[in-house]
């Protein structure tokens, strides 16, 4: 099926859905769903109202249940698993990949936690308690078990008939990795290079014994970087002393990548990224209150600033129209450097070796952008209000703004980052602040110096 097609079938899946539950058909509804993919049962609990989406949690096949946890939001997770039973969240988090199932465990509360476990068998003990020992936003955390590992002395055809005597391949599987004696990384062999060469070789003749494996430790953004940089499906990770531990495959990076990209835009605006649409209204307010409260504060900062030139505006009320022309200018200014470096720090463009060149080339263009603005406000002003003193009043304050504006948006971030402080959500506040004290501090505090008589 096209995938337009395939698009438009599962939306109208799911419209069927919701009308047949508003209408009271939870027969109906729970046999929807038994025929629905988890992914789209996913997509229709997240496009679900609260009470709602209750109802058709409890519809979905036990069965499915795991699956559709997978797919879920953090936010949405860990609304429904508040409301499951301990013994229910456990044979539901029976067939979920390690990832998963270690960020499902860590979003419950530890009195939660544990009696989850406890309705676990030995073997899932077991498994959630490896899974749990590496830190969250790294390899190890992202990384599966489930992987398929050979010696380098046996044959092709040995391999072969290996793999049909298994009689399945873990999901995902491009690779087949290459261990000695004591399970240490050597390489890997690709399926296609083991499916067209000669079956009398060995895996030791043919395997690309230079294949790049991932630390445990490394963050999740670099091994996105890695995934991105050489086009892999899968890669190995491997502890300190080289030993094969699991491995990452493109489906786990698609949803860093995703995440992160989600990250940056929320951020901006002072969400959670996963932050639930139908959230409940009381919830979602005191989230939001935090960020506009801090605006608040900003805001107060600047109004504090122009009450200093109080009198001046009262003398030349011109001033008060003209007074929010600069720090506009300057915020969009700023912005669109701080949104530029924030994005180069999250694909891995800026280091530290080029940094002060970046700083260099920012401030150019804040002067520069300063130079052309302020020559076009000052012709408009001194043309408008006949005063050639106040356009240059103006002229001389954009520039300053520009100027502090390119300064601003290209060093917050990178001071935020070696603070250990997420530049996304704080970046855009810091310098909001900076335009607007520094913009209305320049035209007011210029235009009493050189206006008032």
């Amino acid at each position: 099926m096209p995938e337009a097609l395939e698009q438009d079938y599962s939306q109208t899946q799911l419209h069927e859905v919701t009308k047949a539950l508003s209408s009271g058909m939870f027969v109906h509804v729970r046999r929807m769903l038994a025929h629905m993919p988890p992914c789209d049962i996913a997509l229709l609990l997240e496009s679900s109202p609260h009470k709602s989406r209750t109802v058709l949690w409890q519809l979905v096949d036990p069965d499915l249940q795991g699956e559709t946890l997978e797919e879920l939001s953090e936010d949405v997770r860990n609304g429904i698993i508040a409301q499951m039973d301990p013994a229910l969240i456990a044979a539901a988090t029976e067939e979920m990949d390690d990832d998963d199932l270690a960020e499902v465990l860590r979003s419950l509360p530890d009195t939660v936690y544990q009696e989850v476990l406890g309705s676990m068998d030995k073997t899932d003990q077991e498994r959630a308690t490896f899974v749990l020992s590496y830190e969250e936003e790294t390899a190890g955390a992202l990384m599966s078990t489930d992987t398929i590992t050979i010696r380098p002395d046996v044959t092709l055809d040995v391999v072969l008939r290996y793999l049909r005597l298994k009689g399945e391949l873990p999901e995902g599987t491009d690779e087949l990795y290459v261990v000695d004696k004591e399970n240490k990384f050597l390489g890997d062999i690709q399926l296609a290079t083991l499916l067209t060469k000669s079956p009398l070789l060995t895996v030791r003749e043919v395997m690309d014994n230079e294949s790049e494996a991932i630390p445990v430790s490394m963050g999740e953004s670099e091994v996105a970087q890695l995934f991105e940089r050489h086009n892999w499906i899968s890669a190995p990770v491997v502890d300190e002393d080289s030993q094969l531990l699991g491995r990452i495959t493109i489906d786990d990076i698609v949803d860093v990548i995703r995440e992160e990209a989600e990250h940056s835009m929320m951020s901006m605006a002072g969400l959670d990224d996963e932050e639930d649409t139908f959230a409940p209204v009381v919830k979602s307010t005191k989230r939001r209150s935090v960020w506009l409260g801090v605006n608040l504060i900003t805001a107060i900062l600047a109004a504090f600033v122009a009450g200093f030139f109080e009198s001046t505006l009262g003398i030349l009320p011109i001033l008060a129209v003209l007074n929010g022309i600069v720090p506009s200018m300057g915020g969009i200014a700023g912005s669109q450097t701080l949104t530029l470096v924030i994005r180069g720090m999250a694909v891995g463009h800026i280091n530290d070796a080029n940094q002060r060149w970046l700083i260099g080339k920012e401030i150019a263009i804040g002067m520069l952008n300063g130079v052309i603005w302020a020559v076009l406000i000052a012709s408009v002003v001194a043309l408008w209000q006949w005063d050639f003193t106040l356009g240059l009043v103006i002229a001389f304050a954009m520039f300053m703004n520009l100027f502090a504006a390119g300064c601003a948006g290209v060093t917050i971030p990178l001071i935020l980052k070696k603070l250990d402080i997420d530049p996304a959500l704080a970046g855009g506040v810091i310098l909001t602040t900076v335009t607007d004290v520094v913009g209305i501090f320049a035209f007011l505090g210029t235009a009493t110096y050189f206006l008032l008589p």
